[in-house]
């Protein structure tokens, strides 16, 4: 296994086992032709950077098909609206520019639409990108990268602000990813993103976090390193609620920009958890084997004890949590999803079949295993019938 910044050889130091494409729900006469491969993580210590062994081809992923929308969550729609505010309130001025990496189905951007920002979104998945366009949101149906903007002549050197969000850990090549933005950005110019973080990941045993197209997870220590290779660095790191625990990373180019107390404290934090060496991964490695133990241990029980288990939320990262504790429809019944793109299918792997949100709540269970646990306010606000009906929720982090 190799770096996929430094190129460096990195040793393995947890295999999840076999494993499906997350996002890969399919029909019954698909099972017999299933694209499996051998999921392991490693650690590069050199520049502290958490990464997948293998990963997904994104001109799969990203298609016609693409299974997931923005605008499909109230919270989302929220958080990038604050997002939104935040940024034009801080880094941007009237006619800035902006350009938005994964832009989807234009969520955040709808929020410039009224103002006289010039801003453009960048989205590889049709079906989603279509969606913006139709709602006057300016998206190239295109991946982010330097053959696809080095004609952007009205953005080249003229950019204000460079974002995305939960797109970054899906992107193999991050160094041209850099060198586009670093060819787009004004000398004052900033890069913002947000991201699952490392940190939040360990203290939550959340392992369901990676899956084939999170290919990295960071941590201030891995983007300060990664971004000073080229140049740049870390200016500020903002806490976020959202995927349960995300930072919101600012990056500008070296001595231009004060950099904000976060920084330092936060690597402090990391340091005296060693987050900066493998550490902190094999002691992960040791919580995600317990926590396998007692999810296989409490569905078994559930299961002696007669009670009717389901899944809610068909989501990418519950392909983790299926395939590495062994979970099939022999334990739970079937998973319940609103995506229309899933409904109908089964789960990749385990091959539990998905369902509609109303057949759900027709067949209310005992048990409901809740995957979108990171939503969890938004799904309990909207499922409070289950709970009267003597219902309960589980899940792999706490609730």
């Amino acid at each position: 296994m190799r770096c996929k910044i430094t190129d460096k050889k990195i040793k393995p130091f947890m295999s999840f086992g076999k494993m499906p494409a997350a996002n890969g729900f399919l029909e019954k006469k698909d099972f017999k032709s299933e694209f499996f491969y051998n999921m392991e993580v490693g650690f590069s210590e050199k520049i502290s950077l958490f990464q997948l062994n293998k990963f997904s081809n994104p001109k799969i992923i990203h298609n016609e098909k693409y299974p997931f929308y923005t605008s499909s969550s109230e919270y989302m729609k929220n958080h990038f609206k604050n997002f939104a505010d935040w940024v034009l309130k801080k880094y941007l001025k009237s006619n800035s520019k902006l350009i938005e990496i994964g832009s989807n189905d234009g969520t955040f951007l709808n929020n410039f639409l009224k103002t006289n920002i010039d801003f453009l979104g960048f989205e590889p998945s049709s079906n989603v990108a279509k969606q913006a366009m139709n709602n006057n949101i300016k998206t190239v149906n295109v991946f982010f990268n330097t053959e696809n903007t080095q004609n952007l002549k009205n953005f080249r050197n003229q950019t204000d602000v460079v974002c995305g969000a939960n797109v970054i850990a899906h992107v193999p090549d991050l160094k041209d990813l850099i060198s586009s933005i670093d060819m787009l950005l004004t000398a004052k110019g900033v890069f913002i993103f947000e991201e699952p973080y490392l940190g939040s990941m360990f203290s939550n045993v959340s392992y369901d976090q990676i899956y084939d197209e999170h290919i990295f997870m960071f941590s201030l220590h891995s983007i300060k390193k990664i971004f000073n290779l080229f140049d740049f660095e870390l200016i500020d790191a903002i806490p976020q609620i959202t995927h349960g625990g995300s930072i919101r990373y600012v990056v500008g180019r070296k001595n231009i920009h004060k950099i904000n107390k976060r920084v330092h404290d936060g690597l402090g934090s990391e340091k005296r958890k060693k987050m900066d060496d493998i550490a902190a991964c094999l002691k992960f490695k040791k919580n995600c084997e317990n926590s396998k133990r007692k999810i296989t241990g409490s569905l078994k029980k559930f299961k002696e004890n007669g009670k009717r288990i389901c899944g809610y939320a068909a989501t990418a990262k519950s392909s983790t949590i299926l395939n590495y504790c062994n979970i099939n429809s022999d334990i739970i019944d079937f998973i319940c999803d609103t995506t229309k793109e899933k409904v109908g299918k089964f789960s990749p792997g385990a091959h539990i079949p998905v369902v509609s949100l109303a057949h759900f709540h027709k067949n209310l269970p005992d048990i409901a295993y809740l995957f979108a646990w990171n939503h969890k306010n938004e799904v309990f606000s909207k499922e409070k019938e289950f709970l009267k009906n003597g219902g309960k929720w589980y899940s792999h982090v706490s609730l």
